[in-house]
């Protein structure tokens, strides 16, 4: 049965990631988008660190085994500069889509509609790249048959989300010290403490574009840094933390 959830007093603010270059891509997003009944915006993507952020270029290359590309710290940027946008403006609520998705309106109406933050959730993904574990929260959310699940481990991905402006604070501020790319850094929520929530089954799609990252992000990990004993010792320690996570939600059950 769906349940009735509280209401925001004004729909959440919707941005669509992109780069003010991307002529192409904001007229496809614009094009599938005419049935949109919210308000939506486009947020010029950065393209290169933004104010606040600070790089620890030998954690990165710890972490990943390379230096990341310049559309990673652009992608980075880009959701770190939404949040702390929200947080100085005090916005409770935002949807942030990127340009290259295929969207539910209908739902996503529902969604900006509904207050996150008064039913426990403040982080929200619309969207997951790859499966990871997963544990049901709740059911019938805002729709039949749509489910909020729990995910622990990486599912990586930026093309969706719902955020309160608590997970704002919480995410710019555990962020702003850059370490790895923006997406495994969100996934970690063994680190920063706030629940990896998503919706199933995605009310957006990723349509098959090339990515404005690149590549390179998938070459092998050369970098001595990221063989070191030390470093072999911390992943052990966060697979570790990962595990203990786990255990601490199927004891909640």
């Amino acid at each position: 049965m769906v349940k009735e959830l509280p209401e925001l007093r004004d729909p959440a603010e919707i941005w669509v990631v992109s780069l003010a270059t991307a002529e192409a891509r904001r007229n496809g997003f614009a094009e599938r988008a005419g049935n949109a009944a919210l308000p939506w915006r486009f947020f010029d993507a950065c393209t290169g660190p933004a104010e606040g952020m600070e790089l620890d270029e030998l954690a990165i290359r710890k972490n990943k085994g390379r230096a990341l590309t310049r559309g990673e710290i652009g992608c980075y940027a880009s959701h770190y500069s939404i949040w702390r946008d929200m947080v100085a403006r005090g916005v409770p609520q935002a949807i942030v889509l990127e340009d290259d998705t295929l969207v539910d309106w209908a739902y996503l109406e529902r969604l900006a509609r509904a207050d996150l933050h008064a039913t426990g959730i403040d982080y929200l993904r619309l969207y997951a790249k790859r499966p990871t574990w997963q544990r049901v929260v709740r059911g019938d959310f805002l729709q039949h048959s749509r489910t909020v699940i729990e995910l622990i481990g990486l599912a990586y991905g930026t093309q969706g989300y719902a955020i309160t402006l608590e997970g704002a604070r919480r995410l710019s501020e555990h962020c702003r010290l850059v370490r790895r790319p923006i997406d495994d850094e969100m996934d970690r929520s063994w680190a920063h403490g706030m629940r990896n929530l998503a919706l199933f089954p995605a009310p957006i799609l990723e349509a098959t574009v090339a990515s404005d990252i690149g590549a390179a992000r998938f070459a092998p990990k050369v970098d001595p840094a990221f063989h070191s004993l030390r470093q072999k010792a911390w992943r052990h320690l966060e697979r570790a933390r990962m595990r203990m996570l786990k255990a601490r939600r199927l004891l909640e059950r």
